[in-house]
């Protein structure tokens, strides 16, 4: 199938299950036989470093795996919850891990892939714990801490960050018009592909006589958001086994 697919926000947890086996469905009946998937963070929803046990998740291991041996290369870039994810993931499922802005070509196209959550430029309490958090001294500190004290420390922050989001507008918590214009241009790019934000589109705008397309990846809280991109176009599509 001539296609090449983005996921982000996928958020696997214990808890929900079904959306583990949803995923590892989406990888073994259609990721292996796309030209590439990429992986636009928040895959989990919390990691604690790669020398945590994560049995629960390793029939996901195994399917990720399944794809890069099948040659169809798999590409990861972090997330706000899972900036973690080292070296020793990436040797254990295949993936390929990217930095978090990076331009592919792809039919032909530049196009920039990002998380996306940079692009909240409005939401400035939550970039000052980002900017605390992705502090390469502060992770060395966390990475440290017993395996059990930092699976309490990220409950803490989950509940924090659930807190917080109720109180916050819809407008604060999405991208920043200019922060996207900003980002385009300095890649020089006229197409865009994030996640972060759970709010699925194809954004078509204009500037200085351009035309510029912003692709948002969905979450897979209750279904899968796949962006699809083919040399014909790109289409958000909801992944089932049905």
């Amino acid at each position: 199938m001539n296609e090449t697919l983005f996921v982000s926000d996928v958020h696997l947890d214990p808890k929900r299950s079904a959306i583990v086996d949803l995923f590892n469905q989406f990888l073994l009946k259609r990721a292996v036989h796309a030209n590439a998937v990429y992986i636009l963070g928040d895959l989990f929803e919390y990691w604690i470093g790669d020398d945590a046990p994560y049995t629960e998740y390793t029939s996901t291991f195994e399917a990720l795996k399944t794809v890069s041996a099948a040659q169809v290369p798999v590409f990861f870039m972090h997330g706000n919850r899972d900036f973690l994810i080292a070296r020793s993931f990436a040797d254990k499922t295949g993936v390929k891990l990217l930095p978090e802005e990076k331009v592919i070509e792809l039919n032909g196209e530049k196009i920039l892939l990002m998380h996306g959550d940079t692009l909240c430029t409005d939401d400035i309490k939550y970039q000052a714990f980002r900017k605390k958090t992705h502090n390469k001294l502060y992770q060395w500190i966390v990475l440290h801490l017993p395996v059990s004290v930092r699976l309490k420390l990220a409950n803490y922050l989950r509940n924090t960050s659930r807190q917080e989001i109720a109180e916050k507008s819809e407008q604060i918590m999405d991208v920043n018009q200019a922060a996207v214009e900003q980002a385009m241009r300095t890649h020089q790019v006229t197409t865009l592909i994030h996640g972060h934000t759970h709010r699925p589109d194809i954004h078509k705008f204009s500037k200085d006589q351009v035309s510029y397309t912003r692709a948002v990846l969905g979450d897979w809280y209750k279904h899968g958001s796949i962006l699809a991109v083919t040399p014909s176009g790109m289409k958000l599509e909801n992944f089932s086994t049905v």
